[in-house]
């Protein structure tokens, strides 16, 4: 009796030590995320601020990217008004896909008579 009773106590013992165990790896777990989330971000504010440089420069796939970003709202607030100007930008310098996209653009603006959609 005194047996079977010391192994019921020894196996909730395990259970405790484990519950500890799933706690410090979910607690892990969640500063890993919290850290590669903030990363992530931090990465994206830069690769913006590069875009942003390199297309006032002019360099036309910037300036393409850029628009695609501020119409999507992709690391940046979203902004008809900018994309469209972005994808001016580009279409006069001779991108193709930026003509096809300010065309289409500029057709759903029309039809819409709306700012807010892009």
């Amino acid at each position: 009796m005194d047996k079977r009773i010391e192994e019921i106590i020894e196996h909730v013992g395990k259970l405790e030590d484990l519950e500890v165990y799933i706690f410090l790896i979910l607690l892990l777990f969640t500063l890993w995320f919290i850290r590669n989330t903030v990363k992530y971000y931090q990465g994206e504010k830069k690769a913006v601020k590069r875009l942003y440089r390199f297309a006032k420069e002019g360099e036309v796939q910037s300036q393409y990217q850029l628009a695609k970003r501020y119409q999507k709202g992709n690391a940046v607030r979203k902004s008809c008004n900018q994309a469209a100007f972005w994808y001016q930008k580009a279409a006069y310098s001779g991108d193709e896909k930026a003509q096809e996209h300010l065309k289409l653009f500029l057709e759903k603006r029309r039809r819409s008579r709306k700012q807010e959609k892009c």
